[in-house]
């Protein structure tokens, strides 16, 4: 059965989070809210929550996954970064974006991209993942709440129990969502590609 527990957006209860990181830890999957919309979430070594995930959005293994980050000191380990990338990085970061990087052995072949052996790196700035992502201590791997025939993510959390019942275990509630999703910036080309104009400014990647 999912459950659906209200969540504070800004201070979020440390009893809800702490079961919903059980939850996680125990090969669950679930909904929450971030700067952006809301996503899947499960457990980046869960070999069947992440079918699962793939399965509920209709994802092939093209579809670029993102691992969401409590801040910069984790990208290093999933993701290759050089200096110059680093520094756009930490002046967008935390923020409504999503860095497409090339991929470091820590990250499972699985979540690779298979041609291009990139990641999506993401670190929110909101309070409830970021809560998680502490008690977790690694990151989480997400995608968009955005199902299949959808035009945009969900945004109205009981559409999200009605139309995920027994689908998924946990819906963090925190309140109407936004339908626009992150900014996608491609670092693994010689220079940024904009894949995706969303909430972040992508004028920086431009220049």
């Amino acid at each position: 059965m999912t459950q659906h527990w209200r969540i504070h957006p800004d201070n979020p209860q440390p009893r809800l989070l702490r079961q919903a990181a059980e939850r996680l830890t125990a090969g669950d999957l679930i909904v929450m809210p971030t700067d952006a919309s809301y996503v899947l979430a499960c457990r980046i070594g869960d070999k069947s929550a992440l079918e699962r995930l793939r399965r509920l959005r209709e994802l092939n293994e093209s579809h670029h996954l993102t691992l969401m980050c409590r801040d910069l000191s984790e990208i290093g380990t999933y993701a290759k970064v050089d200096n110059s990338v680093f520094r756009l990085l930490k002046a967008h970061t935390p923020g409504p974006y999503t860095f497409i990087l090339p991929g470091t052995r820590e990250v499972p072949k699985r979540l690779l991209h298979p041609k291009k052996q990139s990641i999506g790196i993401r670190v929110p700035a909101h309070p409830v993942p970021l809560g998680l992502l502490a008690l977790l201590d690694e990151p989480l791997l997400t995608t968009t709440l955005l199902m299949p025939g959808d035009a945009l993510p969900m945004v109205d959390p009981d559409d999200m129990v009605e139309r995920l019942a027994r689908r998924i275990e946990v819906i963090l509630d925190a309140g109407h969502g936004d339908a626009a999703s992150t900014s996608v910036i491609d670092f693994t080309t010689d220079s940024p590609e904009v894949m995706r104009e969303g909430l972040g400014d992508v004028s920086a990647f431009r220049d």
